[in-house]
């Protein structure tokens, strides 16, 4: 019979053979009531001797409520930005001034550039230690327990040295979709902001509620076990690390297998890039990440440290960044939106511009660590892009006006003067008679996904707030709007179909009425399950 310690490491060894099973390799080795009865019988032993309980237990990775300010840690790697192109046949270029310098060393490791949020992680004596944002490549934000809650990154592996390894935390695109559907809300712009942001919360148990999953891409050993990156990266999967499977070897050994760890294999590199940059564009929709381009490395560790680094990013790698449909134009404003939660979004005015066949006027600006990474200000000579052909974005500053550092988001809120608290990469305005907020819950009350109130479109409900009419939710339902009648654009036609419109969303089921009423935390699914519970809204 096992001894409670023992018995307590057998339980964390089989749960994490389990979340690496199904959350690294894919493949379930037992059923959720199996791998509950485990979590389960492991909680008991730990509320019942705490002194073994282990601080990387996978019951831990629920998060704790108690709130971290993020401090600040050096790292103890090289964290660079790399050099880009935008053209194949640059990339091309690139790769063969290679070759003629090192003839019999020109194999290349090519991955997927994940559109997420980069995530150094440090282990030592087998435990994750540390895991640090990139930060500004010298210092990152301190985000270990938010960390701890993903299930795909390892809190133990079977390699006893110290251990840094680079990857990419994302959100899956179907997961994404799920979590705009399920809170009826649609205020996640992107994957790769909702995880930048996921992973900086304050509380870690807020992070274990998002679908974040990890893909390691690079491993920093205090001694190289091998000198080619493509062994290190097997020996990475082997610790239980997850790997990109459409990562792929450009080599030009006709006999060469590593096709146990590695899907694609291509001979002769100088004429495959091509053909592997064409494979992954049009495979680009279909994949379950969000990806901006691709990453090649040279393979030779040697051969990378002679090549060395620049200042910004190293010699011996490249990012390829796939063409969005983008134009160039200014940016004549930057104003502030508030959120009905109260959430602070920057939005870039722009000199109206044709992308794609139609014609972008605004593009999101995100937060304030987003506007500091382009170092943008108003006045600027921006490309502005179609992500994913649909959503405006900032790419780049082309030309500074001479302004003077970033455009710095306001301390207090443009609409009510509260002083703005940070959350994460977001500031929030918590004052709840905030005009801005009132009229983003009204609009969000009405609109076609809500309560659909037909003829009330955003415009409308401004108008209305702004002349006093309706302040509040159920003003929707006390106000008279035939006292609309004299006002320009309100003929007797127009005011019918309001009342209308409102008589017929007081047929909409509870459920709906439930979500519309914008309760933080009561998106669709929560409402389902309270109204199933409770008849009435008392």
């Amino acid at each position: 019979m096992r001894s409670v310690h023992d018995e307590i490491k057998y339980l964390m060894d089989e749960i994490n053979r389990a979340d690496r099973a199904y959350y690294v390799d894919s493949k379930p080795v037992m059923s959720n009531a199996e791998y509950d009865k485990l979590y389960n019988r492991l909680l008991v032993l730990e509320n019942e001797y705490p002194l073994l309980a282990d601080s990387n237990s996978p019951t831990k990775r629920i998060g704790s409520d108690i709130t971290n300010d993020l401090p600040e840690k050096s790292h103890t790697i090289p964290v660079l930005s790399l050099d880009k192109c935008y053209d194949v046949s640059e990339l091309t270029g690139w790769m063969r001034k290679i070759y003629l310098k090192y003839p019999e060393g020109n194999d290349f490791v090519v991955e997927p550039k994940i559109d997420g949020a980069g995530v150094v992680l440090y282990y030592n004596e087998g435990k994750l230690v540390s895991a640090l944002t990139r930060g500004d490549g010298y210092t990152g934000n301190d985000i270990t327990a938010n960390i701890k809650t993903i299930k795909s990154v390892p809190l133990e592996i079977d390699y006893k040295e110290e251990l840094a390894v680079r990857g990419e935390i994302y959100i899956p695109k179907d997961e994404f979709d799920a979590l705009n559907k399920k809170n009826a809300d649609n205020n996640y712009a992107n994957p790769r902001n909702l995880a930048s942001g996921a992973v900086r919360r304050q509380k870690s148990s807020e992070v274990a509620g998002y679908p974040l999953r990890l893909f390691i891409y690079e491993g920093f050993f205090k001694e190289l076990p091998h000198d080619k990156h493509i062994d290190n990266l097997k020996l990475l999967k082997e610790l239980g690390f997850p790997l990109n499977e459409e990562v792929a070897f450009l080599t030009n050994k006709q006999h060469f297998d590593y096709s146990k760890t590695f899907k694609k294999i291509f001979i002769n590199t100088a004429d495959k890039i091509d053909e592997y940059v064409a494979m992954i564009g049009n495979a680009r929709s279909s994949l379950q990440y969000e990806i901006d381009g691709l990453v090649i490395k040279l393979n030779d560790l040697n051969l990378r440290e002679e090549l060395g680094f620049t200042q910004h990013h190293p010699r011996w790698a490249i990012a390829y960044k796939f063409e969005a449909p983008n134009s160039i134009t200014v940016v004549e404003d930057i104003i502030i939106q508030v959120g009905r939660g109260g959430r602070i979004t920057p939005v870039a005015v722009l000199k109206p511009v044709k992308i794609a066949g139609s014609t972008v006027s605004r593009a999101t600006l995100h937060n304030q660590l987003y506007i500091d990474e382009l170092e943008l200000n108003i006045g600027d000579t921006v490309s502005v892009s179609k992500r994913g052909d649909v959503i405006p974005a900032v790419e780049e500053v082309i030309s500074h006006t001479g302004a003077t550092g970033s455009y710095k988001l306001p301390q207090n809120c443009p609409s009510c003067g509260t002083a703005l608290l940070a959350d994460g990469a977001h500031l929030f305005c918590r004052n709840d008679n905030c005009p801005q907020k009132q009229l983003a819950g009204l609009q969000y009350f009405a609109a076609r996904t809500q309560m659909d109130i037909e003829t009330l479109g955003d415009k409308t409900i401004e108008f209305l707030y702004e002349k006093g009419f309706i302040k509040k939710i159920s003003d929707f339902y006390t106000f008279d709007y035939n006292k609309l009648e004299g006002f320009e654009g309100f003929k007797d036609k127009k005011i019918n179909n309001i009342i209308q419109s409102i008589e017929r969303s007081k047929s909409k089921p509870f459920k709906i009425l439930l979500y519309s009423l914008g309760l933080k935390d009561i998106g669709e699914k929560v409402a389902s399950l309270l109204t199933d519970k409770f008849r009435n809204i008392d």
